[in-house]
């Protein structure tokens, strides 16, 4: 086995996401990424507009990529016993309800992009003066929308009488994915922890998001019984241990939701500093500091980062976008384009631009800056010129029109615009993406060389906590992503880039309020 000294201390890092399970090791000395396993995650459909997933596979396909990577690290010659910590990192506002006697879930998590919740955001907004939807805004940081977990627990409770039952008979505990996971690696019916940190509590819309504690009223007006819900903590210190695996004992030491967890892993720590994620969604996070900034642009206040139980919490202002890379996704499962996601930069690179073409992915409708529900998908400008490749490129411009909107609506917000844009993830590597953005933003796009930022982010709030400290925040960390960078920079001028953006901005608005009311179904 390799010595400390080659390698040593090391961080293993859980990036539960909602197409794929990982669990990655990372280096803590130098952040180099060792070894890593990953395994996806099926999705459930059975409606117009529902998503689901299974929250046993979500649990046994972390185990599984913890040992595969285990048995990895083993073939490298590396000592296992070098990981000094875990942290876990997750897609936000998925939600799962247990039965805490038994470990068995109570129905199958809700992802976060599913839209069967849209008539109990109506019925909702029923309850509220002049029915805003920003009316809980200043309490939680969050307008009210399908996308949040509480709106998707009160669905639960208004249609699945398993889960009433079981809070009737105090039973039944509630959690996003960081609180299924950890009560689960951590004992699950003999003892399991059942907590959660800041990032993923603040998206929620039940917890306050100036004292960052579950707040009555917002439980009270979603109905939630507040003896549910897990015990709020920070983003880094020791939480407990695994319980079982080949890293029995291991102390699980950081957890951050994914978007948060990636702005820690490109090093946002500075006021002022932003990056955007290229995922499922596409999610754009700027740091704002110790104060929560509401926004007036449809953006979400959110909580950034608390790295310790005594360090002050960090705010930042969201921007996002549901569907991005699951706009490629349905291009290949559902429409037979493509035959593989990676081959879409392939097809749109075969035309030089989409000949008109504008591709409005609303599949769960649209969320910042609009924030509206009743929207749906659609294509437009087809002519018999149209070809699958036009089609193509047109849903890579839909990626990067909708960070665009976000980006003008952050600069309007905070009043200094961002003079560059930092990227991560999976698409991140579709160089195609990258000059499209950066040509419809007209600023330089800088993508590290190392993408897994999300993971990294975990990693360094594990490996940063009291206790280990094998993670040293800031200057090292700088360094090394500093000068590991690649940048796009744009290749069109102001007068084509409004053009475009005018004409896709026309698409917006005949994608809206397209689905009623009526037309929403709910569980029989």
């Amino acid at each position: 086995m390799a010595s400390a000294s080659k390698y040593g201390p090391l961080v293993g890092a859980v990036d539960q996401g909602t197409s794929s399970t990982r669990f990655l090791v990372f280096d803590s000395r130098t952040a180099e990424l060792l070894t890593y396993h990953q395994t996806d995650i099926k999705q459930f459909f059975p409606k117009e507009g529902w998503v689901e997933e299974d929250p046993k596979e979500i649990l046994a396909s972390v185990h599984l990529c913890i040992e595969k990577t285990v048995e990895n690290l083993k073939g490298l010659g590396v000592d296992p016993t070098e990981i000094k910590a875990i942290g876990i990192t997750n897609q936000r506002e998925t939600t799962i309800v247990w039965d805490k006697l038994t470990g068995e879930p109570l129905h199958n998590a809700i992802v976060w992009l599913d839209a069967r919740t849209a008539s109990t955001v109506e019925k909702l907004r029923d309850k509220i003066p002049g029915r805003n939807k920003e009316f809980l805004k200043t309490k939680c940081g969050l307008p009210l929308s399908t996308y949040f977990s509480a709106v998707k627990l009160k669905w639960m409770l208004d249609n699945c009488q398993q889960v009433v039952t079981a809070i009737n008979e105090k039973r039944c505990l509630f959690g996003t994915v960081d609180s299924w996971l950890m009560w689960n690696l951590t004992g699950g019916t003999k003892g399991g922890l059942h907590i959660t940190d800041v990032t993923n509590a603040s998206r929620t819309m039940l917890m306050s998001i100036h004292n960052h504690k579950w707040d009555a009223e917002l439980c009270r007006f979603f109905s939630v019984p507040m003896d549910i819900l897990p015990e709020i903590r920070s983003c880094s210190e020791i939480y407990s241990v695994m319980s079982e695996g080949s890293l029995k004992g291991i102390p699980i030491s950081g957890i951050l939701g994914d978007q948060q967890s990636a702005l820690v892993g490109q090093a946002c720590f500075k006021e002022g500093q932003a990056k955007n994620t290229y995922g499922t969604g596409c999610f754009l996070l700027y740091n704002t500091g110790q104060q929560p900034v509401i926004s007036e642009h449809g953006l979400l206040t959110t909580v950034a980062y608390q790295l310790g139980r005594k360090q002050p919490v960090i705010y930042a202002l969201e921007g996002s976008v549901a569907i991005a890379g699951a706009c490629i996704r349905w291009l290949k499962d559902n429409m037979g384009i493509i035959e593989k996601s990676s081959d879409i930069e392939k097809l749109a690179s075969t035309v030089k631009d989409t000949a008109g073409t504008y591709f409005v992915p609303a599949f769960s409708g649209l969320y910042a800056p609009y924030w509206q529900t009743d929207a749906r998908g659609i294509i437009c400008g087809l002519t018999q010129f149209t070809t699958k490749a036009h089609i193509a490129r047109a849903a890579l411009e839909a990626v990067c029109f909708q960070t665009k909107e976000i980006l003008d609506a952050m600069n309007q917000d905070s009043g200094i615009p961002i003079p560059s844009l930092q990227v991560d993830g999976g698409m991140t590597e579709n160089p195609l993406l990258m000059q499209i953005q950066a040509d419809l933003l007209g600023i330089p796009v800088i993508r590290p060389s190392m993408p897994e930022t999300t993971a990294l982010g975990a990693a360094i709030a594990a490996g940063a906590a009291e206790g280990v400290q094998v993670w040293k925040v800031g200057d090292k960390l700088d360094s090394c992503t500093a000068i590991t960078t690649y940048t796009y920079n744009p290749s069109i001028g102001d007068s084509e880039r409004e053009k475009r953006y005018a004409k896709w901005k026309r698409a917006v608005e005949r994608s809206m309020h397209w689905q009623s009311d009526e037309e929403d179904s709910t569980e029989g």
